[in-house]
């Protein structure tokens, strides 16, 4: 049992000298930017905004507070291991091979299949602008099969999705349904990555600089158009006006959303060896560009709810440019620039992400837990050649027959789970010499202040909503059922956190990260945990019939 748990040094001299160190701090930043600006403000916003209303701001500060804390973390473990590799060559560090390769795992399926809920996000914008200018695609060239399935079969009024299966041509007895811009910006990419970083990089910046300036100009045009009232709309279920209109549980069923929008930071780790210092540079890159974009997400939530009735954002997959419509603010010259600048934005994460996925296979492959072929670097380019077009493929032929909804879902409680696992490992690793000019994570003893804070906040939130913690234990609930029952255990866990806390003088920092992320993972729906749960059970099998028997760090410790 132990050698499942079997630890990795790492040193800085572990790190490979085939690829590239050709970023910077503000390369950093930009990256960071590049992957949590995109998707999810242009794409998933709109399905947040209808869930929580106005009160989905409250997510988007928890998210970013919870990311900031697990931002820490994750810089404190690149000051130490400056290798690629992201939050699975953290865990090797700190849990063991094990559990490294479940977040290896998990990060796999966050970026594989966030990068397919991006595509399809792009193909969305980019068929709706192209139907602003008088061109216009097929119907069924620009969907999946699976959508177009389920809108008939579920009696959807979407009519792009009901005229695709209605005009689809057949071959055979199937229906021929390919969402053709989502395959084709993914081959696109998937040759950018090829053929180098430093080419990614410069591409990036330029793009994020463009994306920046028109979001900066949504929010400034948007704010003439506010309605305060709008802020505080009236509740279905009280029919008083309230901030949270839905409840708290409806602004909680929006996390998913919300939480998507932030899971690129952590791609930022996956450069480590492609950076220049990563002791110094990835922890502030890393930062600043987390706290610049929470900034951004709360102003055009604000922009969002204030323009427009939170209920009018039902389906709505291009939100920024559905507000600047006839039938909102009326302003057609936004609607069009943000249509393409929205083209640009997730352009940018499509990048970032297709460059952090074989970079995972590369760490994971150099440590046997993969073939061999994964670690291959091209001789002219210096990228992970072989890693990068498989990811190509693994993204591409999802798109054939999933959906957008299920790929979200999927794709948050994976990161989410990681994120976990990152600020719990911090908590296990051994104090370090500090050296000028790295990033060292400030030490606050959490003994009493974790359970001050936990227990102090639980009683605040109880005065808030009394209501709620009277009902806790009323699990069958068909609204807040789920909710309550996640939020107990949550309790629970938290509970034994102030214990440990107090009886091991763990630190503050990483204790509330964890706490967050804890929190988050409430959010979920049981469909999720099962189908994370097949995922994990897949990752395991692969491990025990291929990883555990070719570890290298298992054959070094055979020999020693």
């Amino acid at each position: 049992m132990s050698q499942l748990f079997r630890r990795k040094i790492y040193s800085d001299t572990d790190t490979s000298t085939g690829l590239l160190r050709v970023l910077g701090v503000w390369d950093i930043v930009f990256f960071g930017i590049a992957a949590i600006i995109g998707a999810g403000s242009f794409s998933s916003l709109g399905e947040a905004v209808f869930r929580g209303g106005p009160g989905v701001i409250l997510l988007y500060l928890i998210c970013g507070f919870a990311c900031g804390f697990t931002a820490l973390c994750y810089a404190e473990f690149a000051s130490r291991i400056p290798t690629a590799g992201s939050a699975y060559t953290y865990a090797y560090a700190s849990f063991g091979e094990l559990i490294a390769w479940v977040i290896g795992w998990a990060l796999i399926m966050e970026y594989s299949f966030g990068n397919i809920y991006v595509a399809f996000s792009w193909s969305d914008y980019f068929t709706s602008f192209l139907g602003r200018l008088g061109m216009h695609i097929p119907d069924y060239l620009t969907c999946s099969y699976t959508e177009a399935r389920k809108a008939v079969q579920y009696g959807s009024e979407n009519k792009e999705l009901l005229n695709a299966w209605k005009t689809a041509p057949l071959i055979g007895s199937l229906k021929f349904i390919v969402d053709i811009p989502a395959l084709v910006i993914n081959g696109l990419i998937t040759w950018l990555c090829y053929v180098g970083v430093k080419e990614s990089k410069n591409f990036n910046n330029s793009l994020v600089i463009l994306k920046l300036g028109v979001i900066i100009l949504v929010i400034l045009v948007g704010f003439a158009y506010i309605n305060t009232d709008n802020w505080t709309p009236v509740s279905p279920a009280t029919g008083t006006p309230s901030f949270m209109p839905n409840g708290f549980a409806g602004v909680m069923s929006a996390v998913s959303g919300v939480f998507f929008a932030y899971i690129g930071f952590d791609a930022l780790s996956v450069l480590s060896e492609e950076t220049k210092d990563p002791q110094k540079t990835l922890p502030k890159g890393m930062i600043i560009s987390l706290v610049l974009c929470t900034v951004i997400y709360i102003a055009l939530t604000l922009v969002l709810t204030g323009m427009v009735d939170y209920k009018k954002f039902d389906g709505v997959g291009d939100p920024l440019s559905f507000i600047f419509e006839k039938t909102n603010a009326n302003v057609a010259w936004m609607e069009l620039v943000v249509s393409f600048v929205a083209i640009v934005a997730i352009t940018t994460v499509l990048l970032v992400f297709q460059m952090g996925q074989p970079r995972i296979w590369y760490a994971m492959s150099r440590d046997g837990l993969m073939p061999a072929r994964f670690q291959k670097v091209h001789p002219k380019y210096k990228t992970p050649s072989y890693a990068t077009v498989v990811t190509g493929i693994v993204v591409g032929i999802p798109i054939l027959f999933t959906d957008k909804t299920f790929i979200l879902d999927f794709t948050s409680i994976g990161t989410i789970f990681a994120f976990v696992l990152v600020c719990a490992g911090v908590l296990l690793l051994p104090a370090k010499e500090k050296i000028k000019g790295r990033f060292h994570l400030p030490y606050v003893n959490g003994k009493i202040i974790f359970p001050v804070i936990f227990i102090g906040g639980l009683l605040a939130f109880y005065k808030w909503q009394p209501e709620f913690f009277d009902n806790l234990m009323n699990w069958s609930d068909p609204n807040e059922g789920e909710f309550r029952a996640s939020i107990f255990f949550f309790i629970i866990i938290n509970l034994i956190l102030c214990v440990v806390a107090f009886i091991k003088n763990l630190s503050l920092i990483p204790l509330i990260g964890l706490s967050s992320c804890l929190y988050l993972l409430t959010g979920m729906s049981h469909e999720n945990w099962f189908w994370f749960g097949m995922w994990f059970l897949i990752g395991m099998v692969i491990y025990f019939c291929y990883g555990y028997k070719n570890s290298k760090l298992g054959k070094e410790l055979k020999k020693s």
